[in-house]
């Protein structure tokens, strides 16, 4: 009974050893909370572009904002939805990183705030893997997470903190029929 007790004790001292290095060095898991809310507005007539199936914000209606999203890694979890960066289109205005709008046959995406981490992946690449097959795309805007229910944005919500918002060249490339493009779970990786 004495070394099963020691055992134990033993054990916990080790646990706590360790728990403490690992805060002390930042290794502690990420995570991402929400970093406020905006409240909905009802957008003039005519001013939400619902292409795509998009979302406009309600009069009301409480919307959650982030300033991160979850950790990158090799295999990142993520939301795929579906975004025209056309001129015209439910993206709203030109995209961030070049000011220019993208035909829909460009494989382009909009990153979530926290991942568009102040444009630094602005012009690159990341890799799609979703529904059996992957897909290469140019990171060319900001989804959101902090604002959105304004002319900017196209009177939309902000974006969830999880989201990889994709061209229809993109849903083409990983083989989603255009019926059921919207959502998708994917991952996702720098390339």
């Amino acid at each position: 009974m004495k070394k099963q007790v020691f055992f134990t004790v033993f054990e916990f001292i080790i646990f706590l050893c360790f728990h403490f290095l690992f805060i002390s060095l930042g290794i502690e898991a990420q995570t991402c909370d929400p970093s406020g809310t905006i409240p909905g507005t009802t957008p003039p007539p005519g001013q939400c572009n619902q292409d795509n199936n998009a979302d406009c914000c309600v009069e009301g209606e409480v919307y959650t904002t982030y300033t991160c999203s979850p950790p990158v890694s090799d295999n990142t979890p993520a939301t795929l939805t579906i975004n025209s960066f056309q001129e015209g289109g439910d993206g709203g205005g030109a995209s961030k990183c070049d000011n220019q709008y993208h035909s829909d046959d460009e494989p382009v995406v909009a990153l979530s705030t926290g991942w568009f981490s102040q444009s630094s992946r602005c012009n690159k690449f990341i890799n799609i893997n979703g529904n059996g097959k992957s897909a290469r795309a140019l990171v060319v805007d900001e989804c959101d997470s902090q604002e959105g229910c304004n002319d900017e944005h196209a009177y939309q919500p902000p974006c969830r903190n999880n989201i990889v918002d994709a061209s229809k060249a993109v849903w083409t490339a990983l083989g989603v029929p255009e019926s059921e493009q919207g959502e998708l779970d994917i991952t996702w990786s720098d390339a």
